[in-house]
């Protein structure tokens, strides 16, 4: 079993920054791609980064590049999301999650999910 607790979230002004981290239980972090996803209430949750294995490779959705950095520590089995330049549209419940096959912006492409970790943007 797999287990992914998201930390890191709060409430910030516009313009600030904020890293978000994850961290994975078990042995075997470094064999999966890893994942960030964000649902604002009453949306559906969406994509907003994805990490390869050893973190050479990044995504990212359209409107987080250049604001937004994904990275990964294999040792520590962990995997961050730096926010910076924050917007009030990025206010959401953020979600890791493991990827295991497919597209990296699709849901169903991740296997298991955090619990979730608040992120709030006044403006």
């Amino acid at each position: 079993q797999v287990q992914l607790v998201e930390s890191g979230g709060g409430l910030v002004q516009a313009g600030d920054s904020l890293r978000l981290s994850c961290a994975a239980s078990g042995r075997t972090f470094s064999n999966y791609a890893m994942g960030w996803f964000r649902q604002a209430p009453g949306k559906e949750r969406e994509f907003v980064a994805a990490i390869s294995l050893s973190g050479r490779n990044t995504y990212y959705t359209d409107s987080v590049k250049g604001r937004f950095t994904i990275s990964r520590d294999n040792a520590k089995n962990t995997v961050y999301l730096q926010m910076n330049s924050l917007k009030p549209e990025d206010t959401a419940v953020y979600y890791c999650a493991r990827h295991y096959g497919g597209r990296y912006d699709y849901t169903t492409s991740y296997d298991y999910w955090g619990q979730g970790t608040q992120v709030t943007v006044s403006s």
